[in-house]
């Protein structure tokens, strides 16, 4: 629907950019953006225009887009100031419905808010039993301690779910956005499942992510000891992990999740160019997240009575779960991961989540790095009394001196901050690697991709490792 400019509407600001007068439909526009008259003015495009008009003191006219929930509005507005505010004139009005909104994005993005905001993420498998659990907030460490000692035990066996009335195994969509109890916390708990989807079957597994209602009060400030020791115990956390990367991460994940929000028009509608500005803040915040979780790990790994809890594990197994964990990016720019088959196994000597972490970071640069619609491949090596698992990709590769300094502290090989990364991940990587009696090296040529190699004591008490052959 067009109006034409003898049936055009009119508003009136005022001195303060409210909006204190208007027709149909502008009144029925500013209604659907959450406003009233009078009011502020609630159509973001709007507000600027007006704004900009006041503060410079001149007419301004500009075409400007918006949303009412229903159709997507395009108007050419012009904005007079005077000295009791400005006088609104639309000279053109159309209107058009809205696309429909993609259920796979709406998941996907319902997905990432939930990420940001949980103070405790578990991995699960399709019948719901914990295969890890990781945990930022001090009132949860119980709980994650019984998980991190229950593996393949049902989440629901930690928690306790308010309204439920029978012990009987529940369905997980009756589970998602239940609210929950957890021992030793005094607040109150929401629980979201992610379902891991395969096109025609039921979810594979799922991540639990647990967010509360109110964040943790302040602890009381404790005085300083007059003389405190110079020695940091064996993988304590120091002034960053300590003091400074708990203090951040909440604010930070709370703006991450509230430009979310915005930018999926979550709390309203909201014009594109606006959509884009929340877009930024959420890709800076997570940025900004990392860094802190990198520099936390770097002053870890960097103690010098760092130590890693070795035992008996499945390199090939590790591998599955990094590549699910990353699965839904790989697939975003049509990336397919390769990863080990069920029922191949690479017995090795390490710690668990050090060497998911390790796989996480080598995994994720690949996918960052390699172009669309291209492969990474995660290979399994029996070398004896050695483990090796390799991760290779297709991307544009490292010619010898970027290979020389790709493990280096903050090198990030002269990539702009627009791709995200510290500079931190292959450094602390390889230092988790030696810690644990391995090590971590890289093959590659330009325009040949690269490989990483991770190297770890083989578990010779455990029965013969099983490997595919690499791919032509």
């Amino acid at each position: 629907m067009t109006t034409s400019p003898q049936d055009a509407p009119s508003g009136r600001s005022d001195a303060a950019d409210r909006l204190i007068a208007a027709n149909e439909p502008l009144a029925g526009l500013q209604r659907a953006c959450g406003g009233e008259i009078p009011g502020d003015i609630a159509i973001p495009a709007l507000r600027e225009l007006v704004g900009k008009a006041r503060k410079f003191g001149l007419k301004l006219a500009r075409a400007i887009k918006a949303t009412d929930g229903r159709d997507t509005i395009s108007a050419w507005i012009e904005v007079a100031p005077d000295s009791d505010g400005c006088a609104i004139r639309i000279v053109s009005w159309s209107t058009s419905q809205l696309a429909p909104e993609d259920p796979h994005e709406v998941a996907a993005h319902r997905a990432a808010i939930e990420r940001t905001l949980a103070e405790l993420t578990a991995t699960l498998d399709a019948r719901q039993c914990v295969l890890s659990v990781t945990a930022t907030a001090a009132d949860l460490s119980e709980l994650q301690q019984a998980m991190a000692q229950g593996l393949h035990r049902p989440w629901t066996d930690f928690v306790q779910i308010e309204g439920a009335v029978h012990e009987q195994p529940m369905h997980w969509r009756l589970l998602d956005g239940a609210a929950i109890k957890v021992a030793g916390s005094s607040r109150n708990w929401r629980a979201a499942l992610l379902p891991s989807d395969r096109p025609g079957s039921d979810p594979v597994g799922f991540d639990l992510c647990l967010t509360a209602d109110s964040p943790l009060p302040e602890p009381e400030p404790k005085p300083s000891p007059a003389h405190s020791s110079s020695i940091m115990p064996s993988n304590e956390p120091g002034l960053v992990g300590r003091d400074i990367a708990p203090v951040l991460r909440q604010p930070i994940a709370r703006i991450i999740a509230n430009a979310e929000t915005i930018r999926n028009r979550m709390a309203g509608p909201l014009a594109e160019e606006y959509s884009q500005y929340a877009a930024d803040i959420a890709a800076a915040g997570q940025h900004l997240l990392a860094l802190v979780e990198d520099l936390t790990d770097l002053e870890v790994v960097e103690a010098e009575e760092f130590n890693t809890a070795p035992d008996r594990i499945d390199l090939a197994d590790v591998a599955r779960r990094a590549s699910g964990i990353l699965g839904v990016r790989a697939q975003e720019r049509g990336i397919t991961i390769d990863a080990p088959r069920h029922g191949e196994t690479l017995p090795a000597i390490a710690e668990f989540r050090r060497v998911l972490q390790i796989l996480l970071n080598l995994v994720g640069n690949a996918i960052r790095y390699a172009p669309d619609n291209s492969q990474v491949w995660i290979r399994l090596e029996d070398a004896g009394v050695r483990a090796r698992l390799i991760v290779a990709d297709q991307g544009p590769g490292l010619d010898d001196a970027q290979q020389s300094k790709v493990f280096e502290k903050f090198e990030r090989l002269g990539r702009s901050g627009e791709d995200g990364g510290s500079g931190l991940g292959l450094y602390i990587s390889r230092r988790l690697a030696r810690a644990m009696g391995g090590d971590l090296e890289i093959e590659s040529a330009m325009g040949q991709g690269a490989r990483f190699i991770l190297d770890l004591p083989a578990d010779l008490l455990a029965s013969a490792p099983t490997t595919a052959q690499d791919p032509d």
